[in-house]
């Protein structure tokens, strides 16, 4: 199929070597691929912005991120799907990570598949997120076929949960929670769940 042609969200087989190492999504304005050794560097910096990570517990060591890139790597081999590195067609330019994955934590939600996004800062604020947040949910739900796909953030993430709302999730305040890897009355503990069930 010609990519002038190709809907949005759908895999673009590039190589035999892209086919083997997983589908790479295309939208409008960006590319949603796997990882190569050159996005180490933007990632690790990314993951040490105290502004990036306001709403997580605490910003990531270099040797930190490196092992969870590995990490993510690993399991989109293991599954299929994964967290995409994510470009602007027009340049090449390395904006953040979005994605699938299955949380490892236990809750009343799990087991289940989340959407999820990190941008660094100096690219907030044009709709790269809802983009490809929404490219990998069509991928989640027209390829994988999954029934339903979820995202959570920190109660006080408001710019997280305003892309939620874009991509059309829902939140019911009885599916919120007490994130279980940080600690009683840490300030990040306290959680919103949001769900989109597959279209019919």
């Amino acid at each position: 199929m010609d990519d002038a042609v190709r809907p949005e969200g759908a895999p673009v087989p590039r190589t035999a070597d892209a086919a083997r190492r997983g589908p790479e999504l295309q939208t409008e304005r960006l590319l949603l691929r796997r990882w190569v050794d050159t996005d180490r560097a933007p990632f690790a910096a990314m993951n040490a912005d105290p502004l990036v990570m306001a709403h997580f517990e605490a910003t990531l060591a270099p040797a930190a991120s490196e092992a969870w890139l590995d990490q993510m790597d690993a399991r989109f081999d293991a599954t299929g799907y994964g967290l995409w590195a994510v470009e602007r067609r027009s340049d090449g330019r390395w904006l953040g990570m979005t994605g699938l994955a299955a949380p490892t934590f236990e809750a009343a939600f799990t087991p289940c598949v989340e959407v999820g996004w990190r941008f660094a800062a100096e690219h907030w604020g044009h709709g790269y997120a809802t983009e490809a947040a929404r490219a990998a949910i069509d991928y989640g739900f027209s390829v994988i076929g999954l029934r339903e796909i979820v995202s959570f953030t920190t109660a006080g993430n408001l710019r997280s949960r305003a892309v939620m709302e874009r991509l059309g999730m829902v939140r019911d305040p009885a599916d919120d929670f007490d994130y279980p890897r940080l600690p009683e009355g840490h300030p990040q503990r306290p959680h919103v769940l949001y769900r989109l069930a597959a279209p019919r």
